[in-house]
């Protein structure tokens, strides 16, 4: 296959592995400081809230809603065909309020997606990687 078409895949680092490696078991895991319970991605060096280095993760449901998103009607990649959703979600967390990421709206048409809508995690295989991507949870698409 010509290098061109692959698909452009993270390159997990010393503090995103963690993350990266949940989502290769199709688990969804956040960043946490175990100093002050906050909950954060991306993976750092730090807390983003009291700077302790006494760091983990914990899993969280995988639910969320679409906080702010936009839609690519240019093609940027070979690999990526437009159109295609690039969404901040806001995931749901009693432990952990607040905490986003980036990823991709997939599962409904693109003009279906809307600021706040229910979403859930789905894990899709892009070469030998698993992403997560978010889906809308059925009841939220008319």
């Amino acid at each position: 296959m010509d290098n061109e078409n692959l698909y452009p895949l993270p390159q997990p680092n010393a503090f995103t592995s963690q993350f990266w490696d949940a989502c290769q078991q199709e688990s969804l895991e956040v960043s946490v400081c175990l100093t002050c319970d906050h909950g954060f991605l991306p993976g750092s060096p730090v807390c983003p809230e009291c700077w302790s280095q006494d760091l983990g993760t914990r899993p969280v449901s995988g639910l969320g809603k679409v906080f702010s998103f936009v839609v690519y009607h240019r093609t940027y990649h070979p690999a990526i065909p437009a159109p295609y959703v690039v969404a901040i979600i806001e995931l749901d967390s009693d432990t952990h309020p607040g905490v986003r990421l980036v990823s991709n709206v997939v599962g409904c048409p693109h003009e279906k997606v809307t600021v706040g809508m229910p979403v859930q995690v789905v894990f899709e295989r892009e070469s030998d990687f698993v992403l997560p991507r978010f889906e809308p949870v059925p009841s939220s698409v008319a």
